[in-house]
């Protein structure tokens, strides 16, 4: 339940903030000084009468084209005067037509065959040969392209160096007349912007976030090094107690990566599509030859491309290679099919441009990627986000001091948030439009309307559970009423205090109290942040003291969720195993930039088993027939963790990790002290784990992780490692969803946890299936582990009996064999519903142990 939850939140989360919180926002507008040149209209086969996809639409003598869409239409834009367009298609004769600079105009154009160059074989009855790479010039071309790769990388040099300036920018797009003009909005029209109805997003935009960046950036062949130095940061930022602004720049900066073509995969939102000149780009893409550029230099070729499948995660669109020897590219424009299986992306273009070095290379001058997001693919209000990325001063093969290279990848200045407005004026390569120019300071007038903090508060209400006021909020709304087989109907109520109290003072405290078993349950804390910031941002340094009375189940382990959440109310099977605890903490937590940390704890612990007096099925009785009142232990412990480049997003509750490709390493130390307050075990507990996701380019993404762990010492089976099992009906992908709750103890175990997802590569292929857009899913967990003679309660008699139910044991051990399970499943059910069949292969003969069943997770995701 904790990856439902989780899931629920995790990638719709800055969108839903956005569709929710801006939906009565306005933006100011702009009119262009200089009257373009926009054509539009329909490309048809000239005898069949059938639109045509695909054909290329210049004008004549520059690199501004475009292509057709799958209707046959397009939309043509310059803000120069050409005079004349090329329309042009392999296999059909090409047409240039006449136009008039700085007007709009319909322009539809009827393609005739070209019998000269289209090469059909007739077989049969007359059918013509499909697509094939054999014998096609467009296909010998991109293979020079590929095989000249290497030598056109900026990694080809020993050393480069550049500035770069990058400007993001989301608006909510395509806002209808009628939407502007609601009474409600009526004192927000200072916000509102207006552009060409035929540019992506349509006519009407609310810009409603901007970040700037200039940086200088390095590399170094031998040994690999390449290092940014953030010289200057500018963002639109929102109040910190309804957004976590930086992990909203680092959601938006994971959505919309740099693009490299010259890479085999170029990572965005999420997923990975494959390059038009990867190395096998040639399987998966389809090639043409739709034009020559001759009145240039050097002579370039229009290389068209498109999808074969055009469901997989694939671009179309057209490159331009050089023909000087060097097979470069020297403008890109790369979009997506219409079909593509993506979620939410109506419209997708990257233009990429590249400049000519002192060496006659050519290397990225800059680059353009927008994409307008929506629920709805073909019309109504959606989201707009362009990330400009502009290189100036390009420098080969000069080697920096020895420091300039060490330290961390990248490295923002001191200073790089207090540059003022006159500095950005001299430094940007650009000007800002008048609309992005006011945006900065429109947010903050609106974030001073009290409409809009209501708004906002509502936001925060639904999505992360509390509802402020001001020193101190109420929440979350989720855990307030739940109930189980031990406590009946259980209320809680909670709160905590804000940064409007104090930003180095936190208390949080709740109460609940369960109908059936009559017991009043409560957690009280208090923390000091050491840092003089939120204890919510990172880097993280504080420390806490809390105490908490209060029920848990064992084995159950929830991440990114409340244990009492309202939706952990529904289980499958037994569920009248329950433990009343008594835990008093002492955490110290220590965060650096480069995300490493480290946590000292302090623990007393006191567990009383929930038994039969309450109509629990868990006692603590020893071999000898005695009852035990109540495990004691007292332990100090010890975590480090290192997760490079970790992204994630700050919620009210928890952090929400980002996926990438880089690995988390966690390693945990615990030290039981008897005679210590109590206690009455001394033992050593020792846990590592390794989690990664693994990009497969085609065949989507693997996430794995590995576990293991090493209890020394004598102890209970309640301080063993209770093994992690799940007996909700939502899928749990870091538990095991066919184990029932303390089923599995271990002194030593090892783990490993596989979860494909294959993005629909299979489904895709199918007639049947590729409209659905499903993907597929397949997961496989096992779980190694046992417990020594000193361990376990059948050798000694002293030691805690293993629980029976009905005389029927549900306490087991894994020296028989690992506990394994797996599953297949199908994702992306109505763009949010992941639905698996799980497969229990192991410990069969288990009383009351599923063999199978169907489990769901929800997840918002691209």
């Amino acid at each position: 339940m904790d990856k439902f939850l989780r899931g629920s939140l995790s990638y719709c989360q800055v969108i839903l903030i956005h569709i929710i919180m801006f939906s009565g926002i306005v933006i100011s507008s702009e009119v262009n000084a200089q009257t373009p040149t926009i054509i539009r209209g329909t490309v048809t086969d000239k005898k069949s009468k059938e639109p045509l996809p695909a054909v290329s639409v210049s004008f004549v003598g520059t690199t501004i084209g475009t292509s057709a869409n799958s209707r046959g239409t397009y939309v043509l834009r310059s803000n120069g005067t050409p005079t004349s367009v090329k329309f042009s298609f392999i296999g059909y004769q090409s047409v240039v037509k006449t136009i008039t600079p700085g007007t709009e105009q319909e322009l539809n154009v009827a393609l005739s065959e070209d019998n000269t160059l289209l090469k059909e074989v007739v077989i049969n009855a007359g059918k013509k040969t499909r697509y094939r790479n054999k014998g096609n010039p467009a296909v010998e071309l991109i293979r020079q392209v590929i095989a000249h790769k290497n030598q056109n990388r900026v990694e080809n040099y020993n050393y480069a160096e550049y500035h770069q300036y990058e400007k993001m920018v989301f608006a909510l797009s395509n806002l209808s007349d009628k939407f502007l003009d609601k009474r409600m909005f009526r004192n927000y029209q200072f916000l509102f912007q207006q552009q060409d109805s035929t540019e992506i997003g349509g006519k009407n935009l609310l810009p409603v976030y901007m970040e700037e960046k200039l940086s200088h950036n390095f590399f170094r062949k031998d040994p690999y090094v390449k290092k940014q130095f953030i010289e200057a940061n500018k963002q639109v930022k929102y109040d910190p107690n309804f957004v976590d602004n930086r992990g909203l720049s680092s959601y938006f900066n994971r959505m919309y990566q740099d693009i490299n073509i010259y890479d085999n995969n170029v990572s965005m939102l999420g997923n990975q599509l494959l390059s038009p000149i990867a190395d096998g780009a040639p399987t998966f893409y389809k090639f043409f030859i739709t034009d020559t550029l001759k009145d240039v230099s050097p002579n370039l070729i229009e290389l068209s491309f498109t999808p074969r499948t055009t469901t997989d995660l694939l671009f179309e669109g057209r490159i331009y290679v050089t023909m000087d020897g060097n097979y470069a590219v020297e403008k890109a424009v790369l979009g997506v099919n219409k079909n593509i299986n993506l979620n939410f992306v109506r419209q997708m273009q990257a233009t990429l441009a590249f400049e000519k070095a002192t060496d006659a290379k050519y290397h990225l001058s800059q680059s353009d990627l927008k994409i307008e997001f929506g629920l709805n693919k073909k019309k109504g209000g959606g989201i707009l986000g362009e990330r400009v990325v502009m290189l100036s001063n390009f420098i080969i093969n000069v080697p920096r001091p020895l420091q300039t290279y060490q330290g961390a990848a990248e490295i923002t200045m001191p200073d790089a948030t207090d540059k003022d407005e006159d500095y950005w004026s001299k430094n940007r390569p650009d000007s800002l439009k008048a609309s992005e120019a006011n945006i900065y300071k429109n947010i903050d007038s609106l974030q001073k309307i009290p409409s809009f903090r209501r708004t906002m508060d509502l936001v925060t209400l639904v999505l992360a559970g509390y509802k402020s006021y001001g020193p101190f909020e109420v929440g979350p709304v989720n855990t307030f009423y739940n109930f189980n087989p031990i406590e009946g109907f259980r209320l809680r109520l909670g709160g905590r205090t804000t940064t409007t109290l104090s930003k180095r003072y936190y208390s949080e405290v709740y109460g609940a109290y369960g109908f059936k078993d009559q017991k009043f349950k409560y957690f009280v804390s208090g923390t000091y942040s050491l840092n003089n910031k939120s204890i919510y941002s990172f880097p993280q340094s504080y420390v806490r003291l809390s105490f908490q009375h209060d029920t848990k189940i064992p084995g159950q382990e929830l991440q990114f969720v409340q244990e009492d959440n309202f939706l952990l109310s529904f289980k499958r099977g037994k569920n009248d195993i329950l433990t009343y605890n008594d835990v008093f903490r002492f955490d110290y937590v220590q965060e650096f930039l480069g995300h490493f940390s480290y946590k000292i704890g302090f623990k007393k612990w006191n567990q009383r088993a929930a038994g039969p007096d309450v109509g629990g099925a868990l006692y603590f009785r020893d071999g000898f027939g005695n009852n035990v009142d109540r495990v004691q232990s007292m332990e100090v412990s010890g975590e480090v963790r290192y997760a490079p480049h970790e992204k994630f997003y700050q919620g009210k509750l928890y952090r929400t990790p980002i996926p990438d490709k880089y690995p988390i390493f966690t390693l945990r130390y615990q030290q039981g002290i008897k005679g210590a307050l109590g206690a009455d075990y001394r033992y050593e507990n020792f846990t590592a784990n390794i989690a990664k996701r693994f990009y497969l380019s085609q065949l989507g993404y693997a996430d794995v992780s590995t576990e293991g762990g090493f209890i020394g010492g004598k102890v209970p089976f309640p301080l063993l490692d209770i093994h992690h099992a799940n007996q909700s009906y939502a899928l749990q992908l870091q538990s095991y969803n066919l184990m029932n709750f303390q089923e599995f103890v271990s002194d030593h175990y090892a783990a490993l946890n596989i979860d494909q997802n294959f993005n629909g590569f299979f489904f895709n292929k199918i007639p049947l299936l590729q409209k659905l857009k499903w993907r597929e899913v397949i997961s496989y967990k096992v779980l190694w582990g046992g417990l020594r003679g000193v361990n376990d309660p059948a050798k000694d008699p002293r030691l805690l009996q293993f629980p029976e139910r009905d005389g029927v044991p549900f306490t087991y051990t894994l020296n028989h064999g690992p506990y394994q399970e797996g599953s297949i499943g199908i994702a992306n059910i109505f763009k949010v519903l992941r639905l698996d069949y799980v497969e229990r292969f192991t410990y069969l003969n288990h009383p009351y142990a599923p063999k199978n069943g169907i489990r769901v997770f929800i997840i918002l995701q691209f």
